[in-house]
């Protein structure tokens, strides 16, 4: 399409830049404050867009501010166009993680946390000192929104089917394994899976249901196991695990970590389970931000992976 110079000339693009505050914030106040204006001066942009657009773009509603469906249609391509823009006039060649000074929000589960958050940290503070880190627990059913939303920077965690500008990114594989305190339950590993079902399990679920992989695993089987407890937390979980004669399956890094820590046993787990892919998550605006593209990067050597990395092997017993 050919750009008429005189007619967009006529348009204030700031305006853009509040109609995306508006739109993420949905709410005139908290949209003044993202940008750094007044609130007199928000409202007045909401009013310009108004008559620009032929649209009410947000109406009151109970909960708040609520757009209407110009305003959704408009929202993806008006974040596209300021990420293009943004990326046109930084400099690029000048991105320096020495000095920039960026937060970023990055949503992930606690066992990823522990494994990549003092490594990531470590690094941060020795190449980019003035990088910061605002790290939120995952939420599953709402994280695509919030990337949407720029709510979040980036998402760590589990494969999650996206939109076209849903961007992903493998971080490592990795298997499953039996964690167990083997002074409690008497057994050395491999155990059976005989011995396996005769304890009751620690069933750690993001999704905070009482049904997971290993469960899918056994009713195949014709078979089902107990549970003492369900979790969403990973953390939790050894300490569970030495109080108490159980058996917790998990991810093999994480339990593996757990058990040289706190003295531990680890086994193979007596049921074939599917490995599990950890992945990064972002809006594909993102994706020519050069900070943006360094953390990525960054993430991705931390992680001692490739993209075609194969499962982990099931490490030895400890």
């Amino acid at each position: 399409m050919t750009i008429d110079h005189v007619d967009l000339a006529r348009v204030d693009l700031n305006l853009l830049v509040a109609l995306d505050a508006l739109l993420t914030e949905r709410s005139v106040t908290r949209a003044a404050a993202r940008v750094g204006i007044g609130q007199s001066a928000m409202s007045s942009s909401l009013a310009r867009l108004r008559r620009l657009l032929g649209d009410e773009l947000l109406t009151r509603a109970p909960e708040g501010m609520r757009p209407t469906p110009r305003a959704l249609a408009l929202a993806e391509p008006v974040r596209r166009t300021l990420r293009q823009i943004q990326a046109l006039v930084r400099r690029e060649e000048s991105f320096d993680p020495r000095v920039v000074e960026r937060t970023f929000t990055i949503s992930l589960p606690d066992s990823t946390e522990v494994l990549l958050g003092p490594r990531l940290l470590a690094y941060l503070r020795a190449e980019a000192p003035g990088i910061r880190l605002l790290l939120r627990s995952i939420d599953r059913a709402h994280i695509l929104e919030e990337l949407d939303t720029d709510r979040v920077d980036l998402a760590i965690g589990f494969a999650s089917e996206g939109q076209m500008h849903h961007k992903q990114r493998l971080l490592y594989r990795d298997s499953y394994v039996c964690l167990f305190d083997a002074a409690q339950v008497g057994l050395a590993p491999p155990i059976s899976l005989e011995d396996y079902l005769r304890f009751p399990h620690i069933l750690t679920s993001l999704r905070e249901t009482a049904h997971g992989v290993v469960d899918d695993a056994l009713a195949k089987l014709g078979l089902s196991r107990t549970l003492a407890v369900t979790t969403p937390r990973f953390l939790v979980v050894p300490f569970l695990v030495r109080a108490a004669p159980v058996i917790a399956t998990m991810h093999a890094r994480l339990a593996t970590y757990f058990a040289g820590a706190l003295g531990l046993t680890v086994s193979p787990v007596p049921v074939d389970l599917e490995p599990v892919a950890v992945s990064m998550l972002w809006h594909a605006s993102y994706d020519d931000d050069p900070a943006h593209r360094w953390l990525r990067q960054v993430l991705l050597r931390l992680a001692g992976e490739t993209q075609e990395v194969e499962p982990l092997a099931t490490p030895t017993p400890q």
